[in-house]
């Protein structure tokens, strides 16, 4: 008979099922593993590249002053920030832009931030743009160029000689039909006396041109055709109320001093007015001299007839509408009588040489 061959025992547990379902275990465990792994590997990529500070120890809340140039991106920004540790993350702050679709939206300027603050809160700011600062600039009734100019540097940093040299540049450098009558190019009254807010970083035209604005704006409550009528143009106008402006303490008295000027004009009267005068001497003087009178301009009304050539300070609303409807009056002097700035007004020269007497009693020679 012959031999039955029978399969080795080897042979035979290779091929078991078992052992097949065994090795397949241990492959899915391996892979698993390795996942794992994998996912730890991302996961510390992920902190490193998104939440990891990129400056150690920064404490938050601190103050800090940061300037985003022009044409900067969104990935320069995020550098900047977290240089100064404005937020914690160059990385975080790209991607939540990103999000918030500030991508080419963040503008540049000076910020005011602290450490440590949200990424939301500093792309709302970044989007909103800096704060804007403004001066605020007061420029009295009353005040010639040169003390409008040194009030301007003083508040809002605009350099005294570039805003005066400006103010000299008349019709060619600011266009307004109004201002072709200016003698010399002088824009001595017309820039309106108000409290303004300045931007900060304006320069002198700017603060110039809103002063500007600011006369045409002020100009339309006065009765400009009124004046027109008796003969007057707007410059003339402006230079009565200019002298208004300067010889009145006392408001109801603006129209008084308005029908002084304009009587003495109608009678071809010299005005004698010292405010003229004052306006060609350096500081403020109570009483002019003999020689003071006898300087040589056209400024100088004791000894040119007609009004000066222009303006003499920077009037105010309640002067214009004063040199536009004087109070119908015969009155043709006036004289200083009372420390709070009060006027005698007189018809004839023998009254006001009476109330000359009553100054001098009041304020001696």
């Amino acid at each position: 008979m012959g031999r039955r061959h029978r399969k080795s025992p080897l042979v035979e547990s290779s091929r078991d099922p078992r052992h097949a379902r065994t090795r397949v275990g241990v492959a899915f465990a391996l892979l698993g593993i390795v996942a794992l792994l994998l996912a730890a590997g991302g996961a510390a990529s992920w902190w490193y590249l998104l939440v990891r500070p990129d400056v150690a120890d920064v404490q938050p809340g601190q103050p800090v002053q940061i300037e985003i140039p022009q044409g900067a991106g969104t990935a320069e920004i995020a550098e900047r920030l977290s240089e100064v540790g404005i937020v914690s993350n160059a990385n975080r702050f790209r991607l939540e832009a990103r999000r918030a679709g500030a991508d080419g939206q963040l503008r540049a300027g000076i910020y005011d931030f602290e450490t440590g603050m949200s990424y939301e809160q500093v792309i709302a700011e970044l989007r909103s743009g800096p704060p804007i600062v403004y001066s605020t600039v007061t420029i009295p009734e009353g005040w010639v160029i040169e003390q409008v100019a040194e009030r301007v540097e003083r508040d809002a940093g605009i350099p005294a000689a570039e805003f005066e040299e400006l103010a000299r540049g008349g019709y060619e450098e600011f266009p307004r039909e109004y201002l072709q009558e200016v003698p010399d190019g002088l824009l001595e009254g017309y820039l309106f006396p108000k409290t303004y807010r300045v931007r900060e970083g304006s320069s002198a035209r700017d603060v110039i041109e809103m002063m500007l604005d600011q006369f045409e704006i002020e100009l339309a409550e006065v009765d400009v055709a009124a004046a027109e009528a008796r003969g007057f143009t707007l410059h003339e106008l402006v230079t009565m109320a200019s002298i208004i402006e300067r010889e009145t303490r006392v408001a109801d008295e603006r129209v008084y001093v308005s029908s002084v000027i304009h009587n003495r004009l109608e009678k071809g009267m010299r005005l004698e007015i010292d405010a003229t005068i004052e306006y060609l001497l350096p500081g403020t003087r109570f009483r002019l001299t003999y020689e003071d009178l006898e300087i040589d301009s056209p400024y100088n009304t004791y000894r040119n007839a007609g009004l000066p050539p222009g303006p003499i300070c920077s009037p105010g609303l309640a002067s214009l509408k004063a040199a536009a409807a004087p109070a119908d009056t015969e009155y043709i002097f006036y004289v200083l009588t009372d420390p709070d700035g009060s006027h005698t007004f007189t018809e004839t020269y023998e009254e006001f040489l009476r109330a000359k007497e009553r100054s001098k009693e009041v304020f001696g020679e």
